[in-house]
């Protein structure tokens, strides 16, 4: 069973910083590209960033390009977003994806809220 499964949300000052993580098992994490995607309140799914399966390429959302920085650990099956100098309109619920779009399955997601 595909279980995605992330962590390191929570309320964070403009300008602060968080990582994500996103544990993955039941299928062979090495071998897929991976994303994230987020959901604000009242809005629809947004791409965030993708890496491919070495990690040697990475892609951003203009929005978040210069800010945030995946990453991933193939030995340990997990996915990985760092997020620096947060803005209040990256509050959202962050999901990690399989593959390159935001229709790829996700796990539960984990909450991020940017606020004074």
């Amino acid at each position: 069973e595909v279980q995605l499964v992330e962590s390191g949300g929570g309320l964070v000052q403009p300008g602060g910083s968080l990582r994500l993580s996103c544990a993955a098992s039941g299928f062979t994490f090495g071998w897929l590209d991976m994303t994230w995607v987020r959901q604000a309140p009242g809005k629809g799914p947004e791409w965030v960033s993708t890496i491919n399966t070495g990690g040697g390429s990475t892609y951003y959302a203009d929005s978040v390009k210069g800010r945030f920085t995946i990453s991933r650990d193939n030995a340990k099956n997990t996915l990985y977003l760092q997020m620096n100098s947060l803005k209040p309109d990256d509050t959202a619920v962050y999901y990690c994806a399989i593959g390159r779009s935001t229709t790829g399955q996700r796990g539960q997601g984990t909450q991020v809220t940017v606020s004074s």
